[in-house]
């Protein structure tokens, strides 16, 4: 059954940046923004992924950049949001997705592992915001919507075996988008978080840890999980939304998901 429940271009004249777009939700996401109207642009770190998904987002009547980008450097990032600004025009939505899931006992002392998690999935995501908060800034003094959405996950809030680092990163980032919204709210950006349960997406495929490795397999082997097109349509209803409407956290399972 398809996701998409939203029709027309009701994000026209919108320009939208999706970090992490080199697959799953990320790319999803960008190639529904774009066919609902959206000028797009992708930042990741492969390039060859992007290149092949902003070909397929202007082969269908869209419009798409790829600007290749390791998240996790500041200067790098301020530098692609220059990028954004002249090749498409002040970004007005952003969804904040780039990410990591390395799960282990801490007892292992994975300290590389612990580190390339709190790089990226909290680093990284802070790169992004202090790099397009002026876009997004600029566009709600104009009295157009603006959209920071970011992508966090249920591990936030449950307590998982060996999930320690990884759901403390994400428990950051669904706790920074409520903290945010009380500054950004009354400037009328809408601030806002994603919790999604278990996507089949190329996410636990970083997963190395055995006991993980079966809980994620099984999952997808009995319950019809979730699909990168559920995300995307997700994101894509949050930000077609009226203006003065925030949907602030979508917590997002699989139906039968219990954990």
């Amino acid at each position: 059954m398809s996701a998409a429940l939203l029709t027309g271009t009701p994000l026209a004249g919108r320009v939208a940046v999706v970090s992490g777009a080199s697959s799953g939700i990320g790319a999803a996401t960008a190639q529904r923004l774009a066919e609902l109207g959206a000028k797009v642009a992708v930042l990741a770190r492969r390039k060859d992924k992007l290149d092949t998904l902003t070909d397929s987002i202007r082969a269908a009547g869209g419009t798409a950049v790829a600007i290749p980008v390791d998240v996790t450097g500041r200067d790098a990032v301020h530098a692609a949001a220059d990028q954004v600004a002249e090749q498409l025009g002040t970004a007005d939505l952003v969804f904040n997705n780039a990410g990591v899931q390395l799960i282990s006992g801490i007892t292992e002392l994975r300290m590389d592992d612990w580190q390339r998690q709190i790089d990226l999935n909290v680093t990284g995501v802070m790169n992004v915001i202090g790099a397009f908060l002026p876009h997004l800034s600029a566009t709600a003094e104009a009295g157009r919507p603006a959209d920071l959405i970011n992508t966090s996950s249920i591990a936030a809030t449950r307590i998982l075996e060996k999930f320690s680092i990884y759901s403390g990163t994400k428990a950051y980032i669904s706790h920074l988008t409520r903290l945010l919204r009380v500054e950004l709210g009354p400037k009328n950006i809408r601030v806002a978080t994603i919790e999604p349960g278990m996507v089949d997406t190329e996410l636990p495929d970083h997963v190395t840890d055995p006991d993980a490795s079966k809980l994620m397999a099984g999952l997808i082997e009995q319950i019809d999980v979730l699909q990168s097109a559920d995300i995307a349509e997700t994101v894509a209803f949050m930000a077609a939304m009226p203006g003065h409407v925030n949907l602030t956290e979508i917590t997002i399972l699989p139906t039968a998901q219990a954990i």
